[in-house]
C-alpha cells in the first residue's frame, strides 16, 4: 500500500504516524487531500505538529539517556559528537528550529541534540515552535500543490496527457542514458 492510499484510508491517524516517524511525504499528501476536501487542513496541521513534536521529544530523550552508552560502545563517534556539541553550543537556536527541514536528520538530529549540552527546556520550546512552523509550511505546500495540480489536470484533455507522458518518458530516458554514459566514463 502506498502513502496516498494510507492517507486516504486512515486519514489523520496516518498523518500522525507519518509525522512521528518521517513526515514530509505523508504531510504533503495530506495537504493535497485537504485541498480536495478529503481532510480538513487545520486538523492535518495540528495532528502533524503534535506528532512531530512528540516524536522529536522522544528521540531527544533517547539521545539524553543512551547517548553516552552509544559513545562508549562506538568510541570512533566521540570526535564527531564533540564537534556537534560545539556547533550546538553556538548555533542551537537555528539548528533546532530547522532540524526537521534538513534531509536525513529527522531522527538523528534530535538524538544528537539530546546527547549535547542543550537544556531540555530550551529544546522543548524550540521543538514546539519548529514543529508548528514545519507542519504549516509542508501542509500548505501540499495543499497549494494539490490545488495547482487539480487545476492543471482539469485544463488538460486525454490527448495532451498522453503527449505529456511521452515527453516525460523521452526526457527521463535521455537523463538515464546520460547518467549511464557518465558512469561508464568514470
Amino acid at each position: 500500500m502506498d502513502i496516498a492510499a494510507l492517507v486516504h484510508s486512515y486519514g489523520l491517524l496516518a498523518v500522525g504516524l507519518g509525522a512521528f516517524l518521517e513526515g514530509e511525504s505523508v504531510l504533503l499528501i495530506a495537504g493535497a487531500a485537504a485541498s480536495r476536501g478529503h481532510l480538513w487542513l487545520p486538523a492535518v496541521v495540528a495532528v502533524a505538529a503534535l506528532a512531530s513534536f512528540v516524536g522529536d521529544q522522544f528521540y531527544f530523550s533517547l539521545g539524553r539517556k543512551y547517548g553516552k552508552t552509544l559513545l562508549a560502545r562506538f568510541p570512533a563517534l566521540a570526535p564527531r559528537a564533540a564537534r556537534v556539541d560545539a556547533l550546538l553550543a553556538r548555533w542551537h537556536l537555528p539548528f533546532v528550529l530547522s532540524i526537521r527541514f534538513l534531509y536525513g536528520l529527522r531522527v538523528a538530529g534530535p538524538f544528537a541534540v539530546g546527547m549535547s549540552s542543550v537544556p531540555w527546556s530550551r529544546f522543548l520550546a524550540l521543538n514546539l515552535a519548529g514543529a508548528w512552523l514545519w507542519a504549516w509550511l509542508v501542509a500548505a505546500a501540499g495543499y497549494f500543490g494539490g490545488q495547482l495540480l487539480g487545476h492543471a489536470l482539469a485544463a488538460i484533455d486525454a490527448d495532451e496527457l498522453w503527449e505529456l507522458a511521452l515527453l516525460a518518458a523521452v526526457f527521463g530516458g535521455a537523463w538515464l542514458l546520460a547518467r549511464r554514459a557518465r558512469a561508464q566514463r568514470r
